[in-house]
């Protein structure tokens, strides 16, 4: 059983009143009293303590390492190198599958980025191991890195984990060449680390041949299947649990090469091992998302109506690895265009692999199309928002497909009723506040596909009438134990208080991962299943006993209310679950439920979530400083199950939209590929301070395709309209358009605005 099993229960409901339920966080006072219990809070009997020793080049080898010295350390137990390293199964190098990522687990001497792992010291203490690593002064033979976009080029096939690198509609050079008007800019984006609360980390036994491990993961089915491999033991013999998780954004998604080489510390020194990366070994071998240069181009006709549309993505990936930012596709569901034509190619230097960072492919892409889009609008002599609108696409431009819901209108204009769009004025530099600052708005559209992946779960409804749900699915803070859980209740016509609701553990049903904005709709759907199964087994029992109120009800329907079954025809003749199992001389009934998108609906719709983001930035003429002084967003994703949890993912990616426009940015030293600000003193990340007046609305949308529930992703997409509202808005205060981001006072104070002004 894992820890979610105990979590304190909420107010009672009526059944039928789960979802659609704004319902505070089961898990809430569990964290507030720090009570919940992350992987790095176990520490079992004769734990041992291991830290990474880090590579200080980007590219080379280690000659030496003073093993002798760290050895030497009173609290020092061992030192893993490779060449004491216990043996792996499979070749970390090896890619078995898309999301096999190649890792570094001492496989050899070889450097291939700044912060590789290059030993690990097990210690008695935390304390002695992290003085043992410092004793260790290793020498390297240095070869020249290059941590910039110049490295060795590549056209890309493959994006992402597998998407197209390429595709197109229609004749774009033609339509390109007899547009009425042209517009043609480059947009760039950094490398950006992630930097959740909780640090990767892990908390290992061996048992003999088998694991227990306590570690952080968005896919608990697919870190077990991974770790089989490496060591070539048995799924079955390998436990992981995973109740907590303090952010994941991704970069949890999969198992990581320093939770690898904790489990193999623990094979080495033949006792439990906690292994926890510090805020600077984030930086490197846990994934980040890749630098991007977007080149898009633009053809419009007179009107403004687009004709054409190239988007293309040169990005960063490693050496050793294929991980390329697929920013180029966001291009295919925005804008109406006869021709598009995206494309994509990768650049290899000395750097840890990218990997999926929230809204991988969407956030980078979108702040350079929105950019683009509003420079059209300006040349057009459009309003931004009119433009849009006239270019609005009905079905999905890259395909054709209908929608299989789009309620972007509505998002439009909800939200600029909302910001007060209409008092606009079009020319940029035309607002002041009482402060004296330049006062402008942006525009962005947000985007995001509606995924989904396969998932399991498990039903029980007891002898005394309560139930039991279980699927091991993962919470990584946004709601989803509480939002599940009311979709487990929901499905079981009971009550939540009524209903155990056990996550968290590998244990339990496959619930896939908490990825891609999919998670609610993937074990959701998965949960919804098991209890109409359930649901469906009680009632034949009922049905078919003679002693039922319910018996011959078959012909005109049974429904689940608060705990009974009732006929639909007439709702006063029923009975409690409890009553119809004690006839049956059962203790319990069990069901099963299932997820996994449709391919019939998938190849027939195109899938996706839609809103709009509304910005106002206030500049200060003589300094360049920027402040965000509000956002509003209006959001279509489907069916809400928890308008308060949803309300709080839009708030989150609306802030990373802002943190994305103004603040993250990795800086990589040339001369020797590291990086200078591997830590949050100068990583900068908003703060209270940075954080404006939020607002975001929730549009309703039926969706009777995407899945069961009706259900899409909304823990992505609020970033995706809020870099470029962001961007678009600052150009309409000063009047220079910044093509690169992060966006700050040097780039304004640099720029040449459209519009003469002393200052900025």
């Amino acid at each position: 059983m894992s820890d979610i099993a105990s979590l304190p229960t909420g107010s009672r409901q009526r059944q039928g009143s789960n979802i659609g339920q704004p319902m505070t966080r089961r898990d809430g006072i569990l964290k507030v009293t720090g009570s919940a219990t992350y992987a790095a809070d176990n520490n079992p009997e004769g734990l041992m303590h291991a830290v990474l020793a880090t590579a200080t080049i980007a590219r080379g080898k280690v000659t030496r390492l003073d093993v002798e010295a760290a050895r030497a350390h009173p609290g020092v137990v061992e030192v893993m190198t490779p060449e004491n390293r216990p043996p792996l199964a499979t070749d970390p190098d090896e890619k078995t599958n898309p999301f096999a990522f190649r890792l570094d687990a001492l496989q050899n001497d070889g450097v291939r980025y700044a912060g590789q792992p290059i030993a690990v010291v097990v210690a008695k203490t935390l304390e002695a191991a992290v003085e043992g690593a410092a004793l260790l002064r290793p020498s390297y033979e240095t070869e020249a890195a290059r941590v910039d976009l110049e490295g060795e080029s590549f056209v890309a096939e493959i994006v992402g984990p597998g998407a197209p690198g390429r595709a197109a509609s229609g004749d774009f050079d033609a339509a390109f060449a007899s547009a009425a008007k042209h517009i043609e800019a480059t947009y760039d984006t950094p490398p950006q680390y992630h930097n959740a609360m909780e640090p990767h980390s892990i908390v290992v036994r061996w048992e003999g041949d088998s694991l227990s491990i306590d570690m952080p993961t968005q896919g608990l089915a697919m870190a077990v299947g991974r770790t089989a491999e490496l060591f070539g033991i048995s799924p079955e013999k390998i436990h992981i649990r995973s109740p907590f998780l303090g952010g994941g954004f991704g970069s949890k998604g999969l198992a990581a090469g320093p939770q690898v080489l904790g489990i193999l510390a623990a094979k080495l020194v033949g006792a439990p091992v906690k292994l926890v990366l510090t805020r600077q070994q984030m930086y490197g071998p846990v994934g980040h998302r890749g630098q991007t240069r977007q080149t898009v181009k633009l053809g419009m006709g007179e009107d403004g109506r687009l004709a054409a549309i190239e988007h293309h993505t040169l990005t960063s990936t490693s050496r050793f690895d294929d991980f390329l930012e697929p920013a180029s596709n966001v291009t295919h569901s925005l804008y109406a265009a006869p021709a598009i034509r995206t494309t994509h190619a990768g650049s290899r230097i000395d750097i840890g692999t990218p990997m999926f960072m929230r809204a991988p492919g969407e956030a980078p892409g979108s702040a350079a199309l929105e950019s683009a889009i509003d420079e059209a609008a300006f040349a057009a002599g459009m309003d931004p928002l009119d433009f849009r609108l006239l270019n609005y696409a009905e079905v999905e431009p890259i395909s054709g497909k209908p929608f299989s819901s789009k309620a972007l209108r509505e998002c439009y204009e909800r939200g600029a009723a909302r910001f007060g769009w209409s008092k606009r004025p079009q020319a940029p530099r035309s607002m002041r506040d009482g402060e004296g600052r330049l006062l402008g708005w942006g525009v962005g559209t947000a985007t995001f596909p509606a995924i989904m992946f396969q998932a399991e779960a498990r039903a029980v409804i007891r002898a005394d009438g309560s139930g039991l749900m279980e699927i091991g699915a993962h919470d990584m803070g946004q709601g989803a134990w509480t939002a599940l859980h009311q979709i487990a209740a929901d499905g079981l016509g009971l009550s939540m208080d009524e209903v155990e609701f056990r996550s968290g553990s590998s244990d339990l049903p496959n619930a896939g991962i908490a990825g891609g904005s999919g998670h609610t709709a993937t074990a959701g759907t998965a949960l919804h299943g098991a209890g109409e199964d359930v649901i469906a087994r009680l009632t034949e029992l009922a049905v078919n006993d003679e002693a039922s109120p319910l018996y011959g009800a078959g012909n005109v329907g049974v429904v689940a209310r608060n705990g009974r079954l009732v006929r639909q025809d007439d709702e006063s003749r029923g009975e409690p679950y409890a009553a119809i199992l004690k006839r049956a001389g059962l203790a319990e009934i069990e069901g099963r439920g299932q997820s996994a998108a449709d391919p019939a609906a998938q190849e027939r719709y195109a899938m996706d979530a839609h809103g709009a983001v509304f910005a106002e930035v206030a500049v200060d003429p003589n300094l360049g400083q920027i402040r965000v002084t509000r956002l509003v967003g209006a959001f279509a994703a489907g069916r809400v199950i928890n308008p308060r949890m949803v309300e709080s993912q839009y708030y989150g990616g609306m802030i990373w939209g802002l943190s994305f426009a103004l603040h993250e940015e990795a800086v990589h030293d040339k001369r020797t590929g590291r990086i200078m600000n591997a830590n949050l003193a100068e990583y900068r990340v908003p703060v209270n301070a940075d954080v404006p007046s939020l607002e975001a609305i929730l549009v309703h949308e039926d969706d009777p395709h995407v899945n069961a529930l009706g259900v899409k992703g909304v823990g992505e997409i609020g970033i995706t309209g809020t870099v470029g509202a962001i961007a678009n808005a600052i150009w309409h205060a000063t009047g220079v358009r910044v093509r690169r981001f992060p966006i700050g006072l040097a780039d304004l104070l640099g720029g040449t605005p459209d519009v003469s002004d002393k200052g900025v």
